[in-house]
């Protein structure tokens, strides 16, 4: 196991003095100052703050596409991927399309019999769909690489719009448009939008091009009250918080904490255990996002995307329920994968290996995405977990640390090695792909020195970036609220102070979580450290978030410990 560093962000004074000036709290400069924020504006997170959607490449010309289409009675179809941005996004199309007057319903791919994206299965699934063949097929979170399903849409009579956001390849689909930022020659400044941030830019676009038309008798549907969904699809997919994405999570959780939210997102709320009126990023990260997750990776989407549509508080309790109980299997099966997988690894550790490729053909397809992440930490490698597929073939998941570009690899050794990966796809950080079986033993080693070519390295060091010490002065009720109620996230982190402390007790919560009374100078705290049972020194030097307890009514400054290193 690799034991991560601890360095201090640097913090930019000029940056902070302005901050302060305009009136931020003095922590809250500092902390924005070393995440690079220079701009008092960046307080600013209303909706007339957020880039317009006529800077998005081709959402103009899909809304007309679908006005006309909406306008001639045509029917459509939304394809949907099979985690929660796409289960979101979907929720976002059909919602938004038929408050705008379309005929909409939605297929997810099946993960185990279709695969991912619009493939010609999942175009031969769509002809026979139960609420009548498609005229028009849009899809939500995917399609980008579905030259072949856009084909075969082409061929049996039914247009394509693709609304995406992962990285294209060498060649596009020929659809009637494509909406994605990171297509060639898109300016959108912002190219981290989740698949669901995507569509709600189109249904924006959309709903404009129809007041254009005249169609509305008014203004037109709002569709502000999706934001809760844009919110949970744009933080469940890990995507990095710049400023128009962090205003549009700020926008859902707004909703939220106010009450005003779907359904099933109250649902899902009240399963997991959360409060609404005090909901954060981390809650839709770490409790809702993997509950609807759970539905692509053990059974059927369509439970989750029906949760995030139904507006019957009764069905959407029902419908959350099912997704927890799913979640329960999906943590059972990890675990007994994630020790099978360890326990190779100690009997045959990758000491030399830039990466880490683990393969077993009875582990669950839908599972190994989840291993693959456990992995990275414990390495601090690019990982990668195999299953074996019905038809024989490999289906990976993988993840990376920051010096690796996963899907710059994955596309190396396509190249390098052709004809051993069947296909792939994703991102810097995550990426997925199928094999042949028999290639299994000459990708592993292709991998790993694609992986020591393009980061030009062998070994990577984890680091736990931490703000510095904690001001006596700031280590209150009041300030840990007030970093509660801010967005953080993936390229925004929260905020992880370092300081030294005196242990004064300890002790074991549920024989996993350590519980710990610290002093600090003539300071006492209570603090935590979540799944982590090994005692500490008398004196520890802690890197820790500041946070808020609950218990009986009451609300207390509680520390939650990261990582400690000897004093």
């Amino acid at each position: 196991m690799v034991q991560p560093q601890l360095k201090d962000r640097l913090n930019d004074a000029a940056r902070q003095r302005r901050l302060e000036a305009a009136g931020i709290h003095p922590l809250l400069a500092r902390l924005w100052a070393a995440r690079g924020v220079d701009d008092p504006g960046f307080i600013r997170q209303g909706w007339s703050a957020m880039i317009p959607p006529v800077h998005l490449t081709h959402a103009e010309r899909a809304a007309a596409l679908l006005a006309d289409a909406i306008a001639r009675g045509k029917r459509m179809l939304v394809v949907a991927d099979y985690d929660c941005d796409g289960a979101t996004a979907c929720a976002v199309a059909v919602r938004a399309l038929r408050r705008m007057g379309a005929i909409v319903d939605f297929l997810v791919p099946d993960r185990f019999e279709t695969g991912y994206g619009l493939s010609p299965a999942v175009v031969e699934l769509a002809t026979r769909h139960h609420a009548g063949r498609p005229d028009l097929i849009i899809t939500v979170d995917n399609g980008i690489a579905s030259i072949d399903g856009v084909e075969a849409a082409r061929l049996a009579g039914m247009d394509v719009i693709i609304t995406d956001h992962h990285l294209p390849g060498d060649a596009l689909p020929d659809a009637l448009a494509i909406v994605n930022p990171n297509q060639p020659g898109c300016g959108f400044p912002s190219k981290n939008l989740a698949g669901v941030g995507v569509i709600f830019y189109l249904m924006l676009a959309l709903r404009a091009e129809l007041r254009r038309r005249g169609t509305f008798a008014d203004s037109g549907p709002r569709l502000d009250d999706l934001a809760d969904l844009v919110a949970l699809g744009t933080v469940a997919d890990v995507v990095k918080l710049d400023t128009n994405n962090r205003l549009l999570v700020t926008q859902g959780l707004q909703r939220i904490r106010s009450g005003r939210m779907q359904a099933g997102i109250r649902a899902l709320f009240e399963v997991a255990g959360r409060q609404p009126r005090s909901a954060t990023a981390f809650d839709l990260g770490f409790a809702l996002g993997p509950r609807i997750n759970a539905a692509g990776r053990l059974a059927d989407m369509s439970l989750g995307i029906h949760c995030l549509l139904t507006d019957d508080p009764a069905q959407a309790t029902a419908l959350a329920r099912q997704l927890d109980a799913i979640n329960q299997e999906r943590r059972s099966i990890e675990l007994a994968m994630r020790e099978e997988a360890m326990n190779v690894l100690m009997q045959d550790a990758p000491a030399r290996a830039a990466s880490v490729c683990v393969y077993h053909p009875e582990w669950h397809q839908g599972v190994v995405g989840l291993v693959a992440s456990r992995l990275k930490d414990a390495y601090w490698r690019p990982s990668l977990a195999f299953a074996r597929c019905d038809d024989g073939t490999l289906r990976g998941s993988g993840r990376s640390v920051p010096e690796v570009h996963l899907r710059d690899v994955l596309d190396l050794v396509s190249k390098r090695y052709p004809g051993i990966i069947l296909k792939f796809g994703g991102h810097a950080m995550a990426a997925g792909l199928t094999l042949a079986e028999a290639a299994y033993p000459v990708f592993v080693e292709g991998f790993d020195a694609a992986v020591r070519e393009l980061s030009g390295a062998d070994r990577f060091e984890p680091v736990i970036e931490t703000d510095g010490s904690l001001e006596a002065d700031f280590a209150t009720i009041e300030v840990a609220s007030l970093l509660q109620e801010q967005v953080w996230g993936a390229g925004f982190p929260a905020p992880v102070f370092r300081d030294t402390f005196t242990v004064l007790h300890q002790r074991l919560l549920k024989d996993k979580h350590l519980k710990l009374f610290l002093q600090r100078g003539t300071q006492r705290f209570d603090a935590i450290w979540f799944n982590h049972a090994d005692p500490l020194p008398e004196r520890a030097q802690l890197a820790y978030r500041l946070d808020c307890n609950e218990w009986n009514g009451r609300v207390s400054v509680q520390l939650v410990v990261e990582h400690a290193l000897p004093a």
